[in-house]
């Protein structure tokens, strides 16, 4: 049996009167993918945001790797291992593909400064070989800002994978993409990531994409988790399928 990469005991947050966090108590098991579904104002991204720091719960804690995090900068966070990816891609758009990758694995590695060639001819070979792994070396002198949605999708995981992180986190990996593009990124994110060896941790409001790929899947309602398990069993479970995806009597 896997073990825990992360535990989260007793998060609370609140916001004024809403409670974005009510309790939420959760394992994330090494080498799983994970998806965290719900509907908007669940407070899935503040599960994330106080993960990787930029958050801090008023109550309950936060372990990775059984060291306690929950105080701890973001930065510091990376340090010990965990990245994420946005919701809205976060690029260096004036810069091209593999400009973007170069500066995510300097920063990874902590030692260049603007004094300093960027791309090193180690460090171009490294940004070289993540962008082959996730389907971006055609496009490596392409500007960030020329790419379509789906690319700009997985530059911005590939540029959290840089870090090379034991833990990942994705904010709607899928979200603004075409429909038609969806399982094609999925399809490229998931087995890169898992021949990197990372835990995988998304958020998404596709359940065709969290049936595909995820490995269990936690709820969130109202700060609190509804359910959790293995995929299949949490999205057919009647109270998820009518509260949370909004189907009754039909098949995912």
């Amino acid at each position: 049996m896997s073990r825990a990469i992360l535990r989260a005991r007793g998060l609370v947050l609140a916001f004024g009167g809403v409670r974005a966090a009510d309790g939420i108590d959760l394992d994330v098991l090494e080498g799983e993918v994970l998806a965290i579904i719900g509907p908007n104002g669940a407070g899935k991204t503040t599960f994330l945001n106080m993960v990787t720091g930029y958050l801090k719960p008023q109550a309950g804690s936060i372990q990775f790797a059984d060291r306690e995090i929950t105080r701890l900068s973001p930065r510091r966070i990376v340090r010990l291992g965990i990245a994420r990816s946005f919701q809205i891609p976060q690029l260096f758009r004036e810069h091209s593909v593999l400009a973007n990758i170069a500066l995510a694995l300097a920063a990874g590695g902590d030692f260049w400064s603007p004094h300093r060639p960027l791309l090193t001819t180690a460090r171009e070979t490294e940004a070289q070989a993540l962008l082959q792994r996730f389907g971006l070396a055609d496009l490596a002198q392409q500007r960030a800002d020329a790419l379509d949605e789906g690319a700009r999708k997985l530059l911005d995981v590939a540029m959290a994978a840089a870090l090379a992180p034991r833990l990942l986190l994705m904010d709607e990996p899928t979200s603004g993409v075409a429909t038609a593009q969806k399982h094609a990124i999925m399809d490229r994110l998931i087995p890169a990531l898992r021949q990197q060896g990372v835990t995988v941790v998304f958020v998404e409001h596709d359940m065709e994409v969290v049936a595909r790929y995820a490995d269990r899947v936690a709820v969130w309602s109202q700060g609190k988790i509804l359910a959790e398990g293995p995929a299949g069993d949490v999205l057919a479970d009647p109270t998820v399928r009518r509260d949370v995806i909004g189907l009754e009597g039909a098949a995912c």
